[in-house]
């Protein structure tokens, strides 16, 4: 059964960091890419960022790229995501994912984790 945790999220100010984690468990971890998606209230889902199965290639959308770094561990079977300089608009439930291929189409992703809430407020 495959399985996507994530954690790390929580309460924090504008311009602080928070580093978020997902683990995954119930397949063949270091074959897929793994991506990272975050709803907002009362919006949709939006693609954040991507990384290959060796962690030697990652993509970004262009409205987080420089504050947001993504990167795994397979011998951990985690990817992580670090926030930097955290936003009002940056207050979501972020969630991990996982596709075969390199793709920002969220529709394709095979599973999606359930989230972690991060909530930017001063």
């Amino acid at each position: 059964q495959v399985q996507l945790v994530e954690s790390g999220g929580g309460l924090v100010h504008p311009g602080e960091s928070l580093r978020l984690s997902c683990r995954a468990s119930g397949f063949t971890f270091n074959v897929y890419w793994m991506y990272w998606v975050r709803q907002a209230p009362k919006k949709g889902l939006e693609w954040l960022a991507g990384i290959s199965p060796t962690g030697a290639h990652t993509d970004y959308a262009d409205s987080v790229k420089g504050r947001f770094t993504i990167t795994r561990d397979n011998a951990k079977r985690e990817i992580y995501l670090q926030i930097n300089n955290l936003r009002f608009d940056d207050t979501a439930t972020y969630s991990c994912a996982r596709y075969a291929l390199r793709s920002s189409d969220i529709d394709r992703y095979d599973d999606r984790g359930q989230g972690t809430q991060v909530t930017v407020s001063s």
